[in-house]
């Protein structure tokens, strides 16, 4: 069943929002959602191979639309793809999208960019969009652009990894030992943690209307994430302040 998504408040393109009573920005576990059956592919494919998953993913998802109420935007680096794919999903129904290769993206500020704010650009207010993975300190910015929610299950990826996920920076714990004979378990409870913090710290800048603030602290963090910012500020200014309060 789709569930109904309003907007209650904006902070530059980052948005509040609510999906059956919960605020967003939110934490999605992939258990809790019922996500369309999808064909993926890697970010670095040929056109036709994407083009086909493209098609295939929309199969799929009208197939199942009554079962379902996630769907999945493929397309890989070509952003007329992901366009497409976004636009016949929201014609079938659909208005939750989860971005495929979030990872991908994440390690390609160019295209991160890109494809998010196409996609936001051409979607229907009523559409909401969770992003597949992420590192804390990329968050912030991620929801400036306009995603409405992180999936949490990249806590137990991290986890399998011995990483520490806080909100500035990653931390192998074989090189850092900040914690030692630490279990998997309580590991992934600890990078859950973390995000729903995050999530609070995200929500209570918005409501200050000071999310542009976290995101110049958080910038500093990793290469990527000041490349993003960077790319954003040069190229997209126009889109950054349709929502943002003037003083």
């Amino acid at each position: 069943m789709i569930k109904k998504f309003e907007i209650k408040s904006h902070d530059g393109p980052g948005r509040i929002g609510k999906i059956n009573g919960e605020l967003t920005p939110k934490l999605f576990s992939k258990n809790n959602l019922n996500i369309a059956p999808s064909q993926g592919s890697a970010q670095n494919v040929d056109r036709e191979i994407a083009e086909f998953n493209v098609n295939e993913t929309l199969r799929l998802a009208k197939e199942n639309v009554n079962d379902s109420d996630i769907a999945v935007i493929q397309g890989s680096k070509y952003i007329d793809l992901r366009v497409k794919c976004l636009k016949e999903l929201e014609k079938i129904g659909y208005n939750g999208f989860i971005i495929a290769n979030g990872d991908a993206l994440l390690t390609n500020p160019k295209e991160l960019v890109e494809t998010i704010i196409s996609l936001k650009k051409e979607a229907k207010k009523s559409s909401y969009f969770i992003f597949s993975f992420t590192e804390l300190s990329f968050m912030p910015i991620l929801v400036y652009m306009g995603i409405d929610g992180f999936l949490k299950d990249s806590a137990n990826y991290y986890s399998y990894l011995n990483v520490l996920q806080t909100p500035t920076k990653a931390y192998d714990l074989n090189k850092y030992p900040i914690y030692e004979n630490i279990s998997q378990e309580e590991l992934e409870e600890k990078n859950i943690e973390n995000m729903e913090f995050v999530i609070r710290e995200i929500h209570a800048h918005m409501k200050n209307k000071s999310l542009r603030n976290l995101v110049e602290e958080r910038s500093g963090t990793t290469p990527q994430n000041i490349s993003t910012l960077k790319i954003l500020d040069r190229n997209y200014m126009d889109y950054l302040l349709e929502y943002s309060q003037l003083f």
